[in-house]
């Protein structure tokens, strides 16, 4: 049985679960399991296999910071960002299982300094912006409490 929904809409739809231990929704090719993020549908892009057929899969909820850097401008279109734009912290992110790495913003409060290459993160979800339909979630990485 899957966790309750946090309050809130996807601002991505399909790239995420909505659910309180929130998981990247990616594919692995049927053929030789190389996972994707995001998902893959075409042909698959390992250079040794021939394979067009995925499943979805849940990805690691947890990984390891590869590098990190803060966005201190406005991302241009599609990115929709909050009015008045406020600069935020950006993780590139080793997936446990995967060991893949995939891009997320860094939880609010998670200061550029407090972050090191190789902390212990988790996917949580938060606000991106809000508008007449409501808020808007999307996945964000949070260092683990045992890794500050």
């Amino acid at each position: 049985m899957s966790a309750p929904a946090p309050a809130g809409l996807a601002a991505i739809e399909g790239w995420y679960t909505l659910e309180e231990k929130p998981h990247l929704l990616g594919t692995r090719c049927s053929a030789c399991g190389t996972c994707y993020f995001p998902k893959q549908t075409m042909f698959c892009r390992n250079p040794q296999c021939e394979g067009t057929q995925f499943e979805e899969v849940r990805l690691s909820r947890t990984g390891r910071i590869w590098s990190y850097t803060d966005a201190c401008y406005e991302p241009p279109a599609p990115y929709v960002a909050a009015k008045p734009f406020i600069p935020f912290v950006i993780a590139a992110v080793e997936l446990a299982a995967e060991k893949m790495i995939v891009l997320g913003q860094v939880a609010r409060g998670v200061e550029l300094a407090q972050l090191r290459v190789g902390m212990a993160v988790e996917l949580v979800l938060e606000p991106l912006y809000t508008d007449e339909r409501g808020e808007h979630l999307v996945w964000k990485w949070r260092p683990l409490k045992d890794a500050a």
